[in-house]
């Protein structure tokens, strides 16, 4: 259809193929891939998330029919909640599966005729990640986390037997991840950090040694780089250990030297091979059976897969249609790798250097009829003489065009971490805006992952500010450019995101409402009453000052917050309680500032229920419809907000 033949509509009132429901069912997510190699041929095992009962996690085999079998029924769910976050939830050996049951955290076994059985106690206190099997002695290594009163959780690596007995292995440092265990069963590795560091500012790497008889020898610490972080680490088969290392500024594959003193640089890209470790078990590079290292990595916000010459440390990316992957795994003599692109949600897929990528698994996708948006990369200078980068999506339909005499409203879109980043993967969520005729901009604010660590680290005392003026400048740019409407910006983010959509809100005069999922009001009371793992990551990116604290709260500053905000919160979550939300929302209507706030009893952080995350977006769209007075919309749903009077209709 040409754009004579569309119908002119105001902006953000176009109808659009793309609902929530089908952002809802995005929700569907496929994670922590397996592989049993144990198996005459290798078989192929992940979690998918199931939106539609409630986020619970189910273990997926794939059958030799290439028929995806659900291995788990309700209510038992694969989920860990080490960090919170979780990750790597289960393993697989012969047929047999191990995994961390989401109600009661303890490690329960699956045998190959589908009988379950706890391995762990059910009743004992703690929680497991990242679990590993060794076969010749029959048992598990692990990541445990074990309540203490009036203290931390305490962190160890474990062994537990064929009869859930438990052995620590290793304790003292504040965190562990990763537990490898060689080819030949003889060494043990994993990577440990303590605060105030994360786990992508600086960690250690250490070693115990595995005796004929399964006994295990006393720690000892391998590598432990200066101001520099340490994932990943692998085996080759022969033995070999690998790992990835930013001491370059880049997270490139390091490996074991030849005479076994140290490690040196094999990759030397202006790339990262590495993401930061939010969750357990993920994996960017691998070995094929037939000895090939095929690795991923990540430059100006783009994913690439290839191989890497284990002589010359070259990485040759295969030319793939593909721009993001995660969670690579061996296949035989080929990988599979969880793959998308713009176009593409993400899919489960088998690929090679010379073959066409066979889909094994794929999420649901969009309508057919739907013009998708295409993520343009964007850079832009923003304050301090520096510049910032993002992905800039226009309007986008096939029936609907913009007034010639207008430019669309844009949503600011802020990324979690806030150590994450932007993806080119096919988002539901960012198309049923565009396709509704909103630009959007998601942000790689300084912080982000993807530009090496000396732009990672530029968030390092400047929380609140650098992101901030990044999102601020980026508005200004696009708007300067004359591709959006400056006075109909808006904001939107989630966790570490709605920490800064509510500081540009409150220290900023960009943006005419935000919405802001979870996110954080208060600073002192958040560093009072969060998680374990992210105790003392204000102290990084703010300082140790209760008076910075002060000055970068925007609860403290409420008075300066005077357009229409949005607060979505789960009221279980435990990483960003919802008393932030409560605060803010209370301080905002208090002062007569429109609000409106919306909870989900049983959501904790992020939403995984079906009708949850319907009708967040719902409400989002029926809140920015409403405080921009956009005309002619009548399908949006009922939404209180407090303090609001409704503008006239007009502006397009």
């Amino acid at each position: 259809m040409t754009d004579s033949q569309r119908s002119v509509r105001a902006y953000g009132s176009w109808p659009s193929p793309i609902t929530a429901d089908h952002v809802a069912a995005a929700g569907r997510k496929l994670t922590d891939i397996r592989v049993d190699r144990a198996a005459e041929a290798p078989v192929l095992y992940w979690i998918e998330s199931r939106p539609d009962e409630a986020g619970r996690n189910t273990i997926m085999r794939l059958d030799d029919d290439g028929e995806a079998q659900s291995l788990l029924d309700a209510p038992a769910s694969a989920r860990s909640a080490v960090h919170e976050y979780g990750g790597a939830a289960f393993t697989v050996h012969a047929g047999t599966v191990w995994f961390v049951n989401a109600a009661d955290q303890a490690i329960w076994r699956r045998a190959p005729d589908g009988d379950l059985a706890a391995l762990t106690d059910t009743d004992a206190p703690g929680q497991f990640a990242d679990l590993q099997f060794d076969a010749t002695h029959d048992r598990l290594f692990a990541i445990a986390e074990i309540p203490r009163a009036d203290n931390e959780p305490r962190a160890t690596v474990e062994c537990i037997d064929a009869k859930g007995e438990r052995l620590v292995i290793a304790s003292g440092h504040d965190f562990y991840a990763s537990p490898r265990l060689s080819p030949a069963g003889d060494r043990l590795v994993w990577l440990a950090w303590n605060h105030p560091d994360m786990p992508w500012d600086a960690t250690e790497l250490w070693q115990a040694d595995v005796a004929a008889d399964g006994s295990v020898g006393t720690p000892y610490r391998l590598w432990a780089p200066d101001d520099a972080s340490l994932f990943g680490p692998c085996f080759d088969a022969q033995g070999r250990l690998h790992t990835v290392c930013d001491a370059n500024d880049w997270w490139n594959i390091h490996r074991e030297r030849e005479d076994a003193a140290g490690f040196e640089a094999l990759t030397q890209e202006r790339a990262e091979f590495g993401v930061p470790q939010w969750v357990f078990g993920q994996s960017t590079y691998t070995f094929t059976d037939d000895g090939r290292l095929i690795a991923m990595a990540t430059r100006d916000g783009v994913w690439q897969l290839g191989e890497v010459d284990q002589t010359s440390g070259a990485f040759t990316p295969w030319p793939l249609a593909h721009d993001f992957y995660e969670q690579l795994q061996p296949f035989g003599d080929d990988i599979v790798v969880i793959a998308a692109d713009a176009r593409t949600p993400k899919q489960l897929m088998a690929a090679s250097a010379d073959a066409v990528p066979r889909v094994l698994r794929a999420t649901d996708g969009l309508p057919a009829e739907a013009e998708l948006a295409a993520p343009e990369p964007v850079s832009w200078p923003t304050a301090d003489g520096d510049t910032a980068h993002g992905l800039f999506y226009a309007p986008a339909s096939a029936a609907c065009t913009g007034p010639a005499d207008a430019a669309p409203p844009l949503i600011l879109k802020c990324h979690g971490g806030p150590t994450g980043a932007t993806s080119t993967a096919l988002d539901a969520r960012i198309q049923y805006w565009t396709s509704r005729g909103y630009a959007l901009l998601d942000v790689n604010y300084r912080g982000s992952t993807g530009y090496g660590r000396a732009y990672r680290q530029k968030l390092t005392g400047a929380w609140g500010v650098a992101d901030v003026a990044d999102c601020v400048h980026g508005a200004r740019f696009l708007t300067d450019a004359g591709r959006v409407d400056g006075d109909r910006v808006l904001i939107s983010g989630s966790s570490a995101g709605g920490y800064t959509v509510l500081c540009v809100l409150t220290f900023a005069d960009t943006a005419a409402a935000g919405a802001s999922y979870y996110g954080i009001g208060d600073l002192t009371r958040l560093m009072a009453s969060t998680h374990k793992f992210e105790s003392r990551y204000l102290h990084r990116l703010i300082g140790d000052a209760p008076e910075r604290l002060v000055e970068r709260s925007p609860l403290s500053h409420a008075e300066r917050l005077n357009c229409p905000v949005l607060f979505l919160q789960g009221l279980k979550d435990k990483v960003v309680p919802p008393d932030q939300a409560e605060t803010m929302a209370a301080a905002l209507r208090e002062r007569g500032v429109p609000v409106a706030y919306v909870t989900f009893a049983q959501e904790r952080h992020g939403f995984r229920d079906a009708d949850n995350i319907r009708t967040a977006i719902e409400s989002e769209r029926a809140f920015y419809t409403r405080v921009l007075g956009i005309p002619d919309v009548e399908d949006t749903i009922a939404l209180t907000i407090d303090n609001f009077e409704e503008p006239r209709q007009g502006r397009s």
